[in-house]
This record gives C-alpha cells, structure tokens and sequence, in this order.
C-alpha cells in the first residue's frame, strides 16, 4: 500500500461509540430531514407562486432554501444509510465530492447571508430609490455571484486536501467528509494548504460578517429615526428574520472552522456540525414564516385556494 492510495474507501465513525445513541440522533435526523424538505420546498414554491412575493428578498430567500436543501442531501441521505446499516464506509470519489460540495454551498451560504443584508440596507435606507438600487439584473448577477464565487477556491482546497498522503489512516472521526476531519487523516503537515484554508475562512466568514454588521449598523440608525409604529413592526420582522438565521448559522460556522483544532474538542465538534447541517436548514422557513406576515398570508391563500378547487 502506497502513502496516497486512492483505493481505499473512508470509514465514517460518526457515533459508532454509542450506539445507543447513534440510533437516537438517526430517528431525529430523519424527523428534521423531513422538515427540512418540506419547510424549504414550501418557502421556494410560495415565494414563486405569490406574486406578491416577486421581490428580492424573496428571491434571496428562495435561493437560500434552495441551497439548504442542496446542502443537507449532500450529507444526510449518506449519513442515514451508514447509521442504520453496519457499512460505515464512503468510497474515496464520493467522500471528495460530498467534502468539496459542503465546503462549496457552506461559503455560499456566507456570501448569500451576506447580500441579503445588502438588501436590507437599501430597503430601510434607500426606500425611494430601492427599485432601481436593487433591479432584477443585478439581483441575478448578485445570485451567481454567490454560487460561482466560492467554487474555484473549494476545488484548490478539495484537491490539496486529498493530495495529502495518510498512510492507510482512512478512518473519518466524523458522520461526513468534512473538509477539517479529513485534513487530520493525513500524515504529514501543509504550510501551503493551512495558509489557504485560513484566508479562504477569512474571506468566506469573517468579510461577509463584517458586511453584514456594517450593513445593520446603517440600519440600526436608520430605524432609530422611525417614529411610525407600523414600520418598525414591519422592519422588526423581516430585519429579525435575517438576523436571527445569521446569528444561528455564523455561530456554528464560527465554532466549526475559527477555533483551535484540539483533539480533545472532536466530539464537541460533532454536535456542532449536526446543529449546522440540520437544525439550522430546518428553522430558517420556520423564522421566516412565523416572523413573516407576508409569507403567512401567502401560505394562507395557497393552502385556501386547494381546498377550494378541490371542492
């Protein structure tokens, strides 16, 4: 056996440590898969069907959950199938592909949050000038960019990652190929691939955080200057909602990829992980509908015109 073989398939660890457990966490895996599917397919489908809804921030949203349920079939079907069945491996073309597809959509997800707050600023802060500011070809433009921004660098890193030697280390501590958990299988060290993976978590968090801030605190004075009570409830709500899921989903992408990588911090970070690849993708229709009169009412006359048509 050479140094890099590429023959070999990965073994998932995942819980296999406890396996009472790991047959708990399945079933609610499963549970908020569900959810997942549902919540985010329903929040694509009104935003399409509502023409009421044929604004950016509803096609921002669209696209979110659109990625979020890219995102959790990437992982969770996989992860189902080695959780229920005694075969905990992945091949070796199919681990590198689910690596690079995660990485991929998770700084998507970052520069997506990102222009969301970007229309936010110019809604509160330009609303007389918000049509022409954000137009339908730049909001296109802005979508693109977000999916096609992060793809060249995920490939450099996906490829240096698994260009690594391991020695026969195979074993995967984690319930997916993460990227982080990978890197560790290997048995020697890359200067070149921890400079890369530090600046690309620079620009793929801590820049598109700092946007959202500066975006916010614009905002935040903005509103301070609001006397009328209707449009801050309004403002309150569709500002919340992103705020909210911003909170949620940079706290854990922070955990995952800015803290020290210690042993010692592997099972916490396993739980990390499954709050951001399952809990977070299956609250955000949750806080947009519930926070959201628009996409409530939208659902309403939906739900109301099926009934009707099927009486």
């Amino acid at each position: 056996m050479n140094n890099g073989s590429y023959t070999m398939d990965f073994t998932l660890l995942g819980f296999s440590e406890w396996p009472q457990l790991e047959r708990i966490i399945s079933a609610l895996v499963l549970i908020f898969y569900v959810v997942i599917l549902v919540g985010n397919t329903m929040i694509i489908l009104v935003s399409h069907l509502d023409p009421k809804l044929h604004t950016p921030m509803y096609f921002f949203l669209s696209n979110l959950s659109f990625l979020d349920l890219c995102y959790t079939n990437s992982v969770i079907p996989q992860m189902l199938v080695n959780m229920w069945g005694p075969d905990k491996s992945i091949n070796h073309l199919r681990c590198m592909l689910q690596a690079a597809i995660a990485l991929d959509l998770g700084s998507t997800e970052c520069l997506l949050l990102a222009v969301m707050a970007y229309d936010r600023y110019a809604a509160v802060c330009q609303p007389l000038h918000y049509t022409v500011i954000m137009h339908p070809q730049l909001c296109h433009r802005m979508v693109i960019t977000c999916w096609l921004g992060a793809v060249g660098s995920t490939v450099s890193i996906s490829l240096l990652t698994f260009s690594l030697p391991r020695c026969g280390h195979q074993e995967v501590d984690n319930f997916f190929c993460e990227i982080l958990d990978l890197i560790k299988t290997a048995c020697a060290y890359s200067k070149v691939l921890e400079v890369v993976f530090l600046s690309l978590s620079v620009i793929f968090l801590l820049v598109p955080l700092s946007a959202i801030l500066i975006s916010y605190g614009v905002i935040t004075r903005a509103v301070m200057r609001i006397k009328s009570a209707t449009r801050w409830q309004k403002l309150l709500s569709t500002c919340g909602s992103h705020l909210t899921v911003v909170a949620l989903f940079y706290g854990t992408a922070m955990s995952m990829y800015l803290k020290p990588q210690r042993s010692t911090f592997q099972n916490e970070g396993k739980f990390i992980a499954l709050v951001y690849i399952i809990l977070i993708p299956s609250l955000n229709p949750l806080i947009y509908s519930l926070r959201n009169k628009d996409v409530k009412n939208a659902v309403k006359k939906i739900l109301c015109a099926k009934n009707w048509s099927e009486k």
